[in-house]
């Protein structure tokens, strides 16, 4: 059986506490949402390949590196349990890290390549070039937008770089969607026939952070982060979403909405933390 995804488990890797401005370009600073921070399991031919990796959980539950990496007053990481939140998904989801046999990163943001240490040395890794270029540049930029290097600066790292569209997987393609950070990418997921009769349409398109809420997509509103592009430039990214997601009748689903977010997890089964 080649050419589509046999099945998917969303994984919710813990949430943010933030203000609903860095969700929505122009929003009121004391508005306040509660985000759910995603990845996602694909079983393909070739086995499990895994759609980003949450946040590194040292970071967080060390005081000092909390300090030093998380010290914003207004920007709050919430993990899911004591552990490594990677390892209690996958835990929970009842599936092994050993199946793992590819990882792709829609960008280097410290809530979505924070997990990336369990893969130095075993598996490929799937990123833009620019993204990974704007994150090993020596300069603060991204550090100061979120880009944690220690994250992902590993030489054991088995880096597979993309210069624009490209497939990732069977049935799995990434689609660049520039703006939030420089090599930002979602996910174009065709589903096989059998899969495609379970979850009622032909495929998904997952936007990550180029949408983060519905309302980003329903609306067309630029999300709150973006580097080194005005917020127009993140609307455009949407709109390339919405306009492949309408042609091939798949299903876009945005990256942190607290309410789309856990319905979906729900209604594939999952069960949300």
């Amino acid at each position: 059986m080649t050419g589509g995804v046999r099945r998917i488990v969303p994984l919710t890797m813990g949430w943010e506490d933030l203000p609903r401005s860095v969700s929505v370009h122009g929003a009121p600073p004391d508005e306040r949402l509660r985000e759910p921070v995603p990845a996602l399991l694909l079983l393909c031919d070739g086995g499990w390949l895994l759609l980003d990796t949450g946040f590194n959980a040292a970071l967080i539950n060390d005081p000092a590196l909390r300090r030093r990496f998380h010290g914003r007053p207004d920007f709050r990481p919430v993990l899911p349990g004591p552990g490594e939140p990677l390892e209690e998904a996958l835990s929970a989801a009842g599936i092994d890290l050993a199946d793992i046999y590819a990882v792709a990163l829609s960008h280097l943001h410290n809530d979505h390549a924070g997990g990336l240490k369990h893969f130095a040395g075993r598996v490929p890794v799937h990123v833009q070039r620019a993204e990974l270029a704007y994150g090993l540049g020596e300069h603060p930029d991204p550090e100061r937008h979120g880009i944690f290097r220690v994250d992902f600066d590993d030489p054991e790292v088995d880096w597979r770089l993309a210069d624009g569209d490209v497939e990732v997987a069977p049935g799995v393609r990434a689609i660049p969607t520039y703006g939030h950070t420089p090599g930002h990418q979602s996910f174009m997921v065709s589903l096989e026939k059998d899969a495609a009769e379970r979850y009622g349409v032909p495929g998904f398109v997952f936007a990550f952070d180029a949408a983060d809420l519905q309302r980003n997509i329903d609306e067309e509103l630029a999300v709150g982060g973006f580097i080194d592009c005005p917020p127009e430039q993140t609307v455009e990214a949407i709109r390339r979403l919405k306009a492949i997601a309408r042609e091939k009748h798949y299903r876009l689903v945005p990256g942190h909405d607290p309410v789309v977010w856990p319905a979906f997890t729900k209604e594939l089964g999952v069960a949300t933390p």
